[in-house]
């Protein structure tokens, strides 16, 4: 399999050169964006185990999740600089979904397929429980609570100060977990795992692979993000529906297939951090950073979701969280997860 992902790649990279320069038909190059996305993620999962097994779960899902939300803050940059600001928003919305339900779903329910029962760190499964309540609860719904009474300019003060407030607690909470507080909360078995595998890279190759992988992905992502409009029409895809899952799904497509494959090997300690890290990644630090971006652009971007989104959101971390918070999980965890998102894709999809 990884030799065919290589020869995947080693052709689906200069086919997506070419074809970005030569303006092949959009639909053909929307197949080939797509597949040459998948074997890149495929490195990025080679790597990222690596890693894991060198530095650890937490650090490995972190990486994992920077590199991949990287991705996904290129493609929103340039969305937010052509003033698409409800692509941006729906795109990020659909990350936050996409990474609770689908990626989620897909790591509980493969790996339950081969696990009976399947642990994961209860101490972690807890805090970031206690995140997600706050950046999409209390920092998402709040405000949009109290915009409806505000001029657009207290909108965007009251956006930007809410931004401010998500980044400095997105820190806070990574100076907690790593540096005061870690190796504090810990199962008692985790100190045995990981020490009797040998990683296939070593960390500065794995590094330099992730680092390779996520900017050949950013370049692809970008061409494919250009096919949309006519793939789009030619599938009957509404602009919210593309944001919200296709979009999203690209963006985030190197963690989906890394978290799914740290589960089906049974390291779903590295396989939740991928999701649940990834949402908090995107929801506390890279959308609170776009609306700071977006004072430098013609078009400002508030805080400011539709309540379809907002719904959502908060439906999937709710769920997210009744399903994880035991630190155990199974297939049948992830079917329910799967199930949801394709609930919230058909709506999207007639919005």
């Amino acid at each position: 399999m990884n030799k065919f992902f290589s020869i995947l790649v080693i052709a689906g990279v200069p086919l997506s050169v070419i074809g970005s320069l030569f303006h092949w038909s959009a639909i053909i190059m929307f197949i080939v964006y797509c597949l040459t996305i998948i074997a890149l993620a495929s490195f990025i999962g080679r790597a990222t185990e690596s890693l894991a097994i060198v530095m650890g779960p937490r650090i490995g899902g972190l990486l994992n999740a920077t590199f991949g939300n990287a991705v996904e803050l290129i493609i929103s940059i340039f969305s937010l600089k052509a003033g698409l600001i409800g692509i941006v928003l729906a795109s990020l919305t659909g990350s936050v979904l996409g990474n609770l339900l689908l990626v989620a779903g897909l790591s509980f329910f493969v790996g339950g397929l081969k696990f009976k029962r399947q642990s994961f760190d209860i101490y972690e499964a807890r805090h970031n429980s206690g995140l997600l309540i706050f950046a999409v609860i209390v920092a998402f719904v709040i405000p949009e609570v109290f915009t409806n009474t505000m001029n657009d300019q207290e909108t965007m003060m009251l956006s930007v100060g809410v931004s401010i407030i998500l980044i400095l607690l997105y820190l806070a909470a990574l100076l907690f977990k790593f540096v005061t507080h870690r190796g504090v909360y810990q199962n008692i078995d985790d100190t045995n795992k990981e020490h009797d595998e040998t990683p296939e890279w070593g960390k500065v190759r794995a590094m330099l692979v992730l680092a390779l992988a996520t900017v050949a992905v950013a370049y692809v992502s970008e061409h494919l993000v250009d096919t949309f409009d006519v793939v789009g029409e030619a599938f009957g895809w509404s602009e919210l529906f593309i944001g919200i899952i296709i979009v999203a799904i690209v963006g985030n497509a190197a963690e989906h297939a890394s978290a799914v494959i740290m589960a089906y090997k049974n390291k779903m300690d590295v396989a939740v951090e991928i999701a649940v890290g990834s949402t908090l990644q995107v929801a506390m630090f890279v959308l609170p950073l776009l609306v700071l971006l977006s004072l430098f652009f013609p078009t400002t971007m508030p805080l400011v979701f539709t309540w379809p989104e907002l719904i959502s959101m908060v439906t999937a971390v709710l769920l997210m969280i009744m399903l994880s918070n035991d630190g155990d999980s199974n297939w049948f965890d992830g079917l329910v997860l799967l199930a949801a998102y394709v609930i919230m894709g058909i709506g999207f999809y007639y919005v």
